[in-house]
């Protein structure tokens, strides 16, 4: 018999799509949706990474592509009873869409800071108005989420300065 995963190891599978799109050029954020099968195990549904520029979709975000994978899968928009587990703290959109689903919990890895409709910017799916509030749950490996879209964009950062740089010219004789 095996080990239940905890969120940990979800969320480990998230880090591991995020760190294939950050492969792919794309903003390393990762997503894991988890539901139970028959027997009333935890069973993953879907995965995916932030995608946006390969796929020309302003919303191929991670959360809403692991979403639409599990809704194809599932036969059914709604997924209730299920846990997303995301790298990041996810944005209006996302919430929105994690709303509509009836997603039941989301387990995020780091708060961002500038656009987190959760926790940080704004408390979007605890809004009484609204007709589904998931539970949410912060700050699982959080180091290592934050560990990695800091690296992602410190490299990118260098990369862009670097191009900008002017080019030295070799003036020494030989």
């Amino acid at each position: 018999m095996t080990a239940a995963r905890t969120d940990s190891d979800w969320m480990r599978l998230a880090l591991a799509a995020a760190a294939e799109g950050a492969r792919q050029g794309e903003v390393p954020v990762g997503a894991v949706l988890v539901g139970t099968d028959a027997d009333g195990q935890p069973v993953e549904l879907a995965r995916a990474h932030n995608a946006p520029l390969t796929t020309h979709d302003p919303a191929g975000h991670a959360e809403i592509r692991a979403l639409r994978l599990a809704g194809e899968r599932c036969a059914n928009y709604r997924l209730p009873e299920t846990t997303l587990y995301v790298t990041i703290e996810p944005c209006a959109m996302c919430v929105g869409a994690i709303v509509h689903a009836r997603v039941a919990r989301v387990v995020f890895g780091a708060r961002e800071p500038k656009a987190g409709a959760l926790v940080s910017r704004e408390q979007l799916a605890g809004k009484d108005w609204l007709n589904h509030q998931p539970e949410i749950v912060e700050g699982v490996l959080a180091d290592e989420a934050s560990t990695l879209i800091s690296d992602f964009f410190r490299q990118r950062r260098a990369a862009r300065k670097a191009a900008r740089a002017p080019l030295t010219r070799n003036t020494s004789q030989g």
